[in-house]
């Protein structure tokens, strides 16, 4: 054998034997309870799988604090950490938005609907649609009510769940067939009809595929349409033009920005009609990540498997791996716990780097386009032809930084994806800058070298609960001055 061809059936080899340690361990077979068709309550289910329902019911409990470094966590009675206390530039970028009045950290799954019922009240204007992630009664209600289910106000969609079941979050109903225990697709209406769209046959999909796709029912982003008076006429997910395993940014913000009638908010700096997107943890990993291309389901490493007494199954207490002490890491990796993390932190310290200059880039441009605005209502001739090229270069990095922003694993999920996002985030705001500074220039308008942000004037009383910035929480740039 010569030695190049020895290399390479070595090369296999060790490929194949990684692939083989990361295939998810099997858990002991479910034995099969009787649960009557249309059991909702958790409660029932939990008299069948005690395991499950108690590990289930930990998801109401405070994650650890202090495992983590950029999702602090918190204890028992204090402040759910706020986003835009955090980093400010997204309070003058969502500004004229729910997200720019308050846009805490979320607790865990039993959590789901008493978060968004103690949101400040300006936050709650997506009537019915708000709650097609967080109630198990999502099906019923969206199959009963048609239409009206997404445009009648949040509280009177509300109100026709039992009222036991008003706060309770997502459940097994929403994972589990009630026969066999099997994983399945409960929100047709949302998921079923994004499948569809990159062309995936449900009945093929395999049981390792289920177990991200139950996930991804709700950890994906989504858009809102609205009508002439603003009111939310569907739910669905921006997937058109894209393909299993490469759902990509790109073909997001094209689906985002073409669908009619233009926007679901006004941002109150520049006065655009825009989108938003949403905590996109499954497209972000299933594009091409290393973790997906191993065969790593969501589940591997949120829901590792545990044992309780003498059983082991799957843990229901659903978390980031960090906050578990990243024993989910070790079903597959040697090394120890600590050089994990400090691969995870390193990782993640690179991606809030970008993150962080390229927000404040994309808000620099947002500035500008205030000053441009009021050079224009002045009596200032502003040449649309830049104009109309800055807004779409800015356009393109403002999706692309609330992307990363809002996608929970700090880049963690798909490390060179993330980066790239963010790469191409401050390059368009860039060209953005430059545009505007050539037309307000030759508009006769003095631009500073620096622009003020403003900052305080946006993060401070930001809604009826008079929110306050607090400096002290805002997370620095790893790398500033290195």
């Amino acid at each position: 054998m010569n030695i190049s061809r020895g290399c390479a059936l070595l090369a296999l080899m060790a490929v194949m034997t990684a692939g083989a340690g990361c295939a998810p361990k099997r858990t002991e077979p479910v034995r099969a309870g009787e649960i009557p068709d249309g059991t909702i309550d958790p409660a029932q289910w939990g008299k069948v799988y005690p395991v499950e329902y108690e590990l289930w019911k930990k998801t109401g409990e405070p994650t650890p604090a202090g495992k983590s470094k950029y999702k602090r966590g918190y204890d028992q009675g204090e402040e759910r950490p706020d986003k835009l206390d955090e980093y400010p530039f997204l309070a003058l970028l969502y500004n004229g938005w729910g997200f720019g009045i308050e846009y805490r950290e979320p607790r865990g799954h039993l959590h789901m609907i008493e978060d968004q019922l103690e949101v400040d009240p300006g936050r709650i204007k997506a009537g019915g649609s708000c709650l097609t992630c967080k109630t198990p009664y999502a099906p019923i209600l969206q199959r009963q009510m048609g239409k009206e289910y997404f445009s009648a106000p949040y509280k009177e969609v509300l109100a026709k769940i039992p009222k036991e079941h008003q706060t309770l979050g997502v459940a097994c109903i929403d994972c589990h067939n009630n026969q066999d225990m099997s994983l399945k697709i409960s929100r047709g209406f949302t998921l079923g009809k994004a499948l569809q769209m990159l062309g995936v046959d449900e009945a093929k999909m395999t049981q390792q595929d289920k177990r991200s796709l139950v996930c991804a029912q709700c950890h994906v982003t989504y858009s809102i349409p609205k009508d002439a008076a603003m009111h939310s006429t569907d739910v669905f997910f921006p997937w058109e033009g894209s393909k299993w395993g490469h759902i990509t940014i790109e073909d997001i913000i094209k689906k985002l920005r073409n669908n009619p009638p233009s926007g679901e908010w006004t941002q109150s700096v520049t006065g655009f009609k825009l989108a938003f997107i949403r905590h996109p943890e499954f497209e972000l990993f299933s594009n091409n990540s290393v973790h997906w291309q191993a065969g790593v389901a969501c589940s591997d490493c949120h829901m590792p498997y545990t044992k309780v007494g003498s059983r082991k199954v799957s843990d229901h207490r659903i978390m980031s791996p960090l906050k578990n002490d990243l024993k989910a890491c070790q079903q597959c990796h040697t090394e120890s716990p600590e050089w994990l993390r400090n691969q995870i932190f390193a990782i993640q310290d690179r991606t809030m780097s970008q993150f962080i200059r390229s927000g404040y880039a994309t808000a620099t441009v947002a500035k500008l386009f205030e000053m441009a605005n009021k050079a224009q209502a002045a009596g200032r001739q502003i040449d649309q032809g830049l104009y109309a090229q800055a807004r779409d270069h800015y356009e393109e990095a403002f999706y692309r930084v609330v992307f990363i922003g809002a996608e929970n694993s700090t880049g963690f999920h798909n490390p060179s994806e993330a980066l790239r996002i963010l790469g191409d985030a401050g390059n368009q705001a860039g060209k953005a800058e430059g545009l505007l500074r050539q037309a307000l220039t030759k508009a006769g308008v003095t631009v500073p070298v620096k622009i003020d942000l403003e900052l305080a004037k946006y993060v401070n009383n930001r809604g009826v609960k008079k929110l306050m910035f607090k400096p002290q929480h805002e997370i620095k740039d790893p790398f500033a001055g290195k």
